[in-house]
């Protein structure tokens, strides 16, 4: 996807950066480590690895240019910053760390992402990720579904793919064993988030795509009819996937 707004999500992705400073708690670290953050967006949760590592080195990979270039302005060059989708992942030396929020669910296939990530860890390396898990904004997603039988959305909605790839506690734990990781967990944690901004929320941390995919006269006639479908005020059931694990040493 390359239709992110950075400039909204990184004004209204405060939930988001909540549940990133929690899972980054969970990650040791001494300040001499390099650390990925894979799918690092706008930055801002790339601000606080870089806090953490003041003698080690963050590098940040996004799929979004627009993602990117925001970072970079928020960032200078205390990150080292790229545009890369993470199912290509190639590094030119391996991390001590992989951190990940908010992301793992816009990668469609997670075997080859977990074997990329595996291949960027030293040996004995952690990754530390969360992201939607299933059953996650569940309804979004039922609001979208309805919006597929309305004759100005259907020749659009109904001819994409699911953008989303919301996995499962067991499916997940089985293929980070599978690609090497030990000391595995995996699991859930639910959340309800009343944003401020329902409508920029939407927008910028979920239906990028959707929007890619509509002529552009008829964005604001969608956000319309996905909002007055949904309750008010705005409640966004999230479920959280939690990731934990070690590269085998």
């Amino acid at each position: 996807m390359s239709g992110w707004d950075a400039e909204t999500y990184h004004r209204v992705a405060s939930p988001q950066e909540e549940w990133g400073l929690k899972l980054l708690d969970r990650l040791v670290l001494t300040g001499d480590e390099t650390v990925l953050d894979a799918g690092c967006g706008s930055g801002r949760m790339t601000r606080h690895i870089i806090e953490r590592v003041p003698d080690g080195r963050v590098i940040g990979i996004d799929a979004s240019p627009a993602m990117i270039e925001k970072a970079r302005a928020e960032l200078g060059d205390s990150a080292e910053l790229r545009v890369e989708n993470l199912l290509e992942l190639e590094l030119d030396e391996q991390v001590d760390a992989v951190f990940s929020n908010a992301a793992f669910h816009w990668v469609s296939d997670h075997d080859r992402l977990f074997a990329r990530l595996h291949a960027a860890l030293v040996p004995g390396g952690a990754i530390e990720a969360q992201c939607g898990g299933q059953g996650n904004v569940a309804e979004l997603e039922n609001a979208l579904l309805s919006l597929e039988g309305d004759e100005r959305f259907a020749p659009y909605l109904r001819t994409m793919v699911r953008p989303w790839n919301f996995a499962s506690v067991a499916d997940t734990i089985t293929r980070l064993e599978r690609e090497g990781f030990e000391a595995v967990r995996c699991w859930f944690e639910e959340v309800d988030v009343r944003p401020p901004e329902p409508r920029a929320f939407v927008t910028a941390s979920g239906l990028s795509y959707h929007l890619e995919h509509l002529p552009d006269e008829l964005h604001e006639a969608f956000l319309d009819a996905l909002l007055a479908s949904m309750p008010r005020p705005l409640s966004l059931h999230y479920v959280r996937l939690n990731i934990s694990a070690r590269r085998r040493a």
